[in-house]
């Protein structure tokens, strides 16, 4: 009775989505720009999401706007030159299409609300993990699967989801997902392409609610 009961309380919470940003103000973002290069105009939704990730602290990160990413809106790989020494030497670059492209129009990417913003970074951040924990010739081979395979793509997205639940980022990546899925002004295919790739937006809740399951059991049992 008591997993059932703590169940539905977690659930009932996760489907209010109350808003992920309200306690950020406690937290000293200025901390987490070390080794980073980041647009000033999105800075905030940056160093929110980097806030989660505090493994990723001193690794070197650039955030760069682009005109166009094919099929994406946003892409983390590691910077070639970097992979010719050890893992120390490692930085990676997050590529930011600079405009969300719609049906018929397209908007600053900027403009998009903030824990949006937030969630996809966190997405791409999730990558950046999965890489660190790849050596040289992992990364190599993650690289060919990704682009040839769509079984390799589906995993490494559902990785980078997982990273980014597993760190505190689920309202944002449930908040993103919901506003990808249930935009009607976003291209049919692209939508379909995030359902067919990604976790759907049952799966995080349910994600959700199994590590909020094992966090809660945990502290009762110390």
């Amino acid at each position: 009775m008591a997993s059932v009961f703590i169940s539905t309380i977690l659930s009932l919470m996760i489907l209010s989505n109350p808003n992920p940003l309200k306690n950020i103000h406690k937290i000293n973002l200025e901390d987490f720009k070390h080794n980073k290069k980041i647009p000033k105009i999105i800075e905030h939704s940056i160093l929110v999401a980097l806030s989660h990730y505090p493994e990723l602290k001193d690794t070197p990160i650039a955030f760069v706007f682009k005109k166009n990413i094919k099929k994406s809106i946003m892409q983390a790989q590691p910077v070639i030159g970097s992979l010719l020494g050890g893992k120390d030497c490692r930085a990676y670059q997050v590529n930011i299409s600079s405009m969300f492209k719609l049906t018929h129009t397209a908007t600053p990417i900027h403009q998009l609300p903030d824990s949006i913003m937030i969630g996809w970074i966190g997405h791409e951040l999730g990558h950046i993990m999965d890489y660190e924990s790849k050596s040289t010739f992992g990364i190599i081979a993650f690289g060919l699967g990704y682009l040839f395979f769509e079984n390799s793509l589906k995993k490494a997205e559902v990785i980078a989801d997982t990273y980014a639940l597993k760190h505190g980022l689920g309202a944002y990546i449930l908040d993103t997902k919901r506003y990808i899925l249930d935009n009607s002004d976003l291209p049919e295919a692209y939508k379909k392409r995030i359902s067919r790739l990604y976790l759907s937006p049952d799966d995080i809740v349910e994600q959700i609610k199994k590590l909020e399951e094992a966090k809660l059991k945990l502290e009762i049992n110390h």
